[in-house]
């Protein structure tokens, strides 16, 4: 089980806004979270739809936090391109387990639970820290 490849770009590119902390283009974003442009582009609106982004239309335009990064959680950054974090789909509203008595439906509730908990607990400041991001290198800040 692992994350999908869209969640982790949509970390990488908040984590890199919350470094950032101004307005960036969608290259810069791209070039710097080496994301394909077209899926960068993808991620933002999803993130710009949850209210997690920001953009901005224009020449001057480009994309920022929506909201401090103190009130960014690694959850709803995952759950913004994922949906609900769940362990298995017996979860859903929209399953219908056809297992009576299942043993394991409140084993996943509680699994489930103890994970958003989690994700919950990290929020994007936390993580980059009060002295810049530690969890990300760029290459252009290393050949200064």
């Amino acid at each position: 089980m692992h994350m999908t490849l869209e969640a982790d770009y949509a970390v990488r590119i908040v984590e890199l806004l919350t470094r950032l902390g101004d307005k960036t283009d969608a290259r810069t974003i791209s070039e710097r979270t080496q994301i394909p442009q077209r899926f960068c582009l993808k991620i933002l609106h999803r993130l710009v739809t949850d209210g997690i982004v920001r953009s901005y239309k224009g020449a001057k335009g480009g994309y920022q936090l929506a909201k401090p990064a103190q009130e960014i959680t690694l959850r709803e950054v995952i759950e913004s391109v994922e949906g609900p974090y769940m362990l298995n789909r017996c979860q859903s509203s929209a399953y219908t387990c056809t297992h009576k008595d299942c043993r394991f439906h409140a084993i996943y509730r509680e699994i489930s639970d103890l994970v958003r908990q989690k994700l919950d607990s990290y929020t994007f400041a936390a993580i980059c820290g009060e002295n810049g991001c530690t969890c990300h290198t760029d290459p252009e800040e290393e050949n200064e």
